[in-house]
């Protein structure tokens, strides 16, 4: 267990740091390319993300880097498009409403993705893990919310968008411990659905939010290199995305992702001198102050669970030598471990990036 648990800290710290630094460095790159470049075709830009990532892990496939793991068709299918229905969603939300409103969008699907696993697969959350998550929301509304105009499509597609989002990344950490497939694997199979979905609906859905013709803008040297820059970038991104929810839950990406945005309004002030202010920075600190509570209370819950559960789980092992498949994912999704002699095993922004 020891060595096993020492393995699970080291993969999930690499997975946690690839994800902010890719995550921020395509955050940047876009912000290059959309406000400098005018290229603001963004779910058109996600599905040419996806396209790389699946291509590149083909090439890793045949390299025999990863071993390809089929399983259920209609899961991987249905995935892969509630993946691309959310950011399209996504991308609609931030069209319809205010900047202000899109920010306290992305700050619900924490709650919701609590209440939605709370519901459906009884995972408890403490009330010191309630609160940490209460400051880190409180942190990121100051800092990041500034106007709230409300609509009545732009709250409805707002919604959908919590929604869409939440089950998408709750599927992503069940089906992997469900089928026992890893990260690039799910991603490897998922890719082409998520892709397909955006590539039908973005060039349609970039026309009516910007009125321009994707097909018809000036693609010039410049343009290029940040596109294939960002697609590059992406695939880290897309696999970082499903490697965090794997190793950890949706809800931890969630707190992973509102650090970015953090990050990204910080690089922002440094490297591209954006306007800052006092509000910003107790925002970002308040926020920072709820990401290390969070982390401390979770560290602390996972280092008492073996102490308490280790005579039930001897009990077990006596009793049963083939565990189901429910019992698995149970005990994953209540803050357990999977299985230590099958772990996941390592060779969404998901292609969702903020528009800083």
């Amino acid at each position: 267990m020891g060595v096993a648990g020492e393995k699970f800290q080291l993969g999930t710290v690499g997975a946690l740091s690839l994800s902010v630094v890719s995550s921020v460095s395509i955050v940047i790159c876009n912000k290059a390319l959309m406000s400098s470049l005018g290229f603001n075709f963004a779910t058109t830009l996600t599905s040419w993300h996806l396209l790389v990532t699946f291509c590149s892990l083909h090439v890793a496939l045949c390299m025999k880097l990863f071993e390809h793991k089929p399983f259920d068709a209609r899961t991987v299918m249905g995935f892969g498009v509630l993946n691309g229905i959310s950011i399209g969603l996504l991308n609609l939300s931030l069209g319809f409403n205010s900047v202000g409103f899109y920010q306290m969008t992305k700050l619900a699907i924490i709650p919701c993705t609590v209440i939605l696993e709370t519901l459906f697969f009884r995972k408890k959350f403490s009330r010191t893990i309630k609160l940490s998550l209460s400051v880190l929301l409180l942190g990121v509304g100051v800092a990041t919310v500034t106007d709230l105009q409300l609509n009545a499509v732009g709250s409805v597609l707002s919604l959908l968008a919590i929604i869409t989002t939440c089950i998408a990344q709750i599927m992503t950490n069940t089906i992997q411990k469900k089928f026992k497939v890893s990260s690039t694997q799910l991603l490897y199979q998922s890719c082409p659905y998520q892709a397909l979905t955006l590539f039908l609906i973005g060039p349609f859905l970039d026309g009516f939010l910007t009125n321009q013709n994707v097909f018809a803008f000036d693609y010039t040297t410049q343009v290029l290199f940040f596109i294939v820059l960002s697609c590059l970038i992406s695939v880290s991104v897309n696999f970082s995305t499903f490697l965090v929810i794997g190793k950890t839950s949706p809800v931890t990406y969630q707190v992973l992702g509102h650090l970015k945005t953090c990050l990204v309004l910080t690089f922002g002030y440094v490297l591209l001198h954006d306007p800052f202010s006092w509000r910003n920075i107790l925002g970002i600190l308040i926020a920072v102050i709820g990401m290390v509570l969070y982390s401390y209370f979770c560290t602390r819950e996972t280092q008492q669970k073996p102490a308490e559960v280790s005579p039930q789980v001897i009990q077990v092992k006596e009793s049963e030598s083939n565990p189901l498949i429910s019992d698995s994912l149970n005990a994953a999704e209540n803050g357990g471990s999977t299985t230590d002699d099958e772990p996941l095993k390592v060779p969404m922004w998901s292609s969702k990036y903020s528009r800083a």
